[in-house]
């Protein structure tokens, strides 16, 4: 059965991933994953392999808008796990797909972090390969909630390349009040409703940075938000932020699925 068809005429699947930094992130004291136990995930690249993504649909991936920064996502990897190991009977890959960026999403800003990326043929679903299905609602976590972000980025500030492998860790949701502190972000950039707060606490160091941008934050199984930026990785004060599938976000996801359709 399709994904479409599993779950409404269309709106099927979902999306995993994260980033820290203000081009993408990296998994922090993050632990490699079962091969293949994430088979929503998507590698994009432009020249280099460059952020994360995820399948919600067989022609469609969810990533951020600001993976776009410096050039156009040219090819999408589904069924990956290590990026240098030859995994020619697991991966689908997909060359130059249709950019949708949110129509409010501001670099300055980083509201509305979020982008759609229409796949040239459609994928087939196999065990490697499978779509994340989306809800009509998504409820927005609550602070000291743990919750999962995954990614192919550098698994430390000082990394020069990204990991090989997937990689994945829990992160713990901050209270947006606290993130917006003097001691936090204070407000640059103001930590908005539709962004979340995740990451490390005194006693487990967990985060997101360069390359895990466009990942999933997946919270009770469910997709939540999309990996936007953060500043120093690991950091207790600096938490990774995330942009929130709000209702407004799912409206637009939905409508521009089904215009492209047409």
């Amino acid at each position: 059965m399709s994904c479409l068809g599993a779950f409404t005429s269309l709106f099927s699947c979902m999306v995993l991933l994260i980033v820290h930094s203000s081009d993408g992130s990296e998994i922090i004291n993050g632990k490699e994953v079962k091969p293949h136990s994430l088979p929503y995930m998507a590698l994009l690249e432009t020249t280099r392999p460059e952020c994360g993504g995820i399948l919600i649909d067989e022609s469609w991936v969810l990533t951020a808008a600001h993976c776009m920064k410096h050039s156009k996502i040219k090819t999408v990897f589904l069924g990956v796990h290590s990026i240098k190991a030859n995994e020619e009977n697991s991966r689908q890959v997909r060359k130059d797909p249709k950019h949708f960026q949110h129509p409010h999403y501001d670099k300055v800003t980083r509201v509305n972090d979020i982008m759609l990326l229409k796949l040239n043929e459609s994928v087939m679903e196999t065990e490697t390969v499978k779509c994340l299905k989306l809800g009509d609602a998504i409820r927005d976590p609550a602070a000291g909630t743990s919750c999962m972000v995954a990614g192919w980025g550098q698994t430390n500030k000082d990394a020069m390349e990204m990991s090989d492998v997937l990689m994945s860790v829990n992160v713990i949701v901050v209270d947006r009040v606290k993130c917006n502190s003097a001691e936090y972000y204070n407000g640059h950039p103001v930590i908005t409703s539709g962004m979340i707060c995740a990451g490390s606490t005194v006693e487990n160091e967990a985060d997101t940075c360069v390359g895990d941008s466009g990942g999933p934050l997946v919270c009770s199984g469910g997709l939540v938000g999309v990996t936007s930026f953060g500043a120093e990785c690991g950091q207790i004060d600096k938490p990774g932020v995330y942009s929130y599938l709000t209702e407004e976000k799912l409206k637009w996801i939905k409508e521009t699925m089904k215009k492209s359709e047409i």
